[in-house]
């Protein structure tokens, strides 16, 4: 049984039972801190992830986002004439490498755009063994413009090089070619059917490296005037904060949202978010107290205070903090350093073995 089928409950008796944490506490100093103490399988049975708290941001200065491909990282596939789909060598969402075949297509237009090529590709090799005195400079200019422009129109249909001067050997191919794929990345926006007759102009499907992703959050000119290109804000998708880099604004006003573009990129390479999520920007504030934590990191101690927990050699030991702020998931929290790890998911686990196991925090 797999670890993400497994309720909260019967993971609780899990670590309960088969897995219980070691609670250690130096017998000769009642004011020692008590540490848990769990290995790498029961960490990953609680889902204990640990990082260090994000410093200058404050939650109140958010704004709404939606994730995107990122476009230096993305083809989109339009055909320059009309096509047939004759066949589909990918699936939606499959993951494809440099050169692998995507579709099979033809057509009228094609066959029509192969023929000239290889007419003009025919007429120019003619003209190009001739002599400067049997042909004029013209005649010999206009045969060359002519077999550029008619590769120039299968290049626009992505037939690579070598497809080209494979059609200009053997004639018998006109009416199709393979489209490949021009770069790594996952199939998405796949519009393509069998036997359809896709125009020109039309969207055929998109390959994307989703090895990173952009963000796109509107704020307002307040919001956006002191973010610079490299400057680091973080961004709240589901209950995890990453951190991003801005690449840019639009400097172009919405009149009706009141609002410029923001986008920044992030680090995808686990390829954990995908591209139409929604997420939150937080924005830096510089000089702000307190250090920022999600829900997930904090919990109550036995006697009510909020705590949270630190990964130390010794183990995991709960730290008593103060909440400053608290906004959509995301906590201002003041007691710890910005150096200090800390548990960020799978806290609860912490603190349910903590209290079993009868020590309190302020050792009374």
């Amino acid at each position: 049984m797999s670890v993400s089928c497994i309720s909260q409950p019967a993971v609780a008796l899990l670590l309960m039972l088969a897995f219980a944490p070691h609670a250690v506490a130096d017998a000769s100093d009642d004011h020692a801190p008590t540490s848990l103490q769990l290995t790498a399988e029961q960490r990953q049975l609680a889902n204990i992830r640990v990082g260090l708290p994000e410093r200058g941001f404050n939650p109140k200065l958010s704004a709404n986002a939606v994730l995107n491909v990122d476009r230096d990282l993305s083809y989109t596939l339009v055909p320059q004439l009309d096509v047939r789909v004759l066949q589909r060598h990918i699936s939606p969402g499959q993951l494809v490498s440099k050169g692998q075949p995507l579709l099979t297509l033809g057509g009228v237009e094609v066959a029509q755009a192969q023929a000239t090529f290889i007419n003009a590709a025919s007429d120019w090799q003619r003209i190009s063994a001739m002599s400067k005195t049997a042909v004029s400079d013209s005649e010999r200019a206009q045969a060359q413009v002519a077999v550029e422009q008619a590769r120039a129109i299968l290049e626009a249909l992505q037939m690579t090089s070598a497809q080209i001067a494979q059609l200009r050997d053997r004639p018998e191919l006109i009416g199709s070619f393979q489209l490949l794929a021009p770069m790594a990345g996952r199939v998405q926006q796949d519009h393509s059917q069998l036997g359809q007759l896709q125009q020109a102009g039309n969207l055929l499907l998109q390959l994307s490296d989703e090895s990173s992703l952009w963000v796109e959050a509107e704020l307002t000119p307040s919001q956006a005037e002191s973010l610079a290109a490299e400057t680091e804000i973080l961004v709240r998708i589901e209950a995890r904060m990453v951190s991003a880099k801005v690449i840019g604004r639009t400097h172009q006003f919405n009149a009706s949202t009141r609002t410029e573009r923001l986008l920044a990129r992030i680090d995808n390479r686990e390829t954990r978010w995908h591209a139409g999520q929604f997420a939150e920007v937080l924005l830096p504030q510089p000089g702000i107290d307190g250090v920022l934590l999600p829900d997930s990191a904090l919990t109550r101690s036995a006697d009510g205070d909020w705590q949270v927990f630190i990964d130390t050699p010794a183990g995991f030991v709960a730290q008593e903090v103060d909440v400053l702020q608290r906004q959509r998931g995301v906590n201002l929290v003041d007691g710890i350093a910005a150096s200090q790890t800390v548990v960020l998911s799978g806290a609860f686990f912490l603190a349910a073995e903590l209290a079993k196991s009868g020590f309190d925090i302020h050792n009374h």
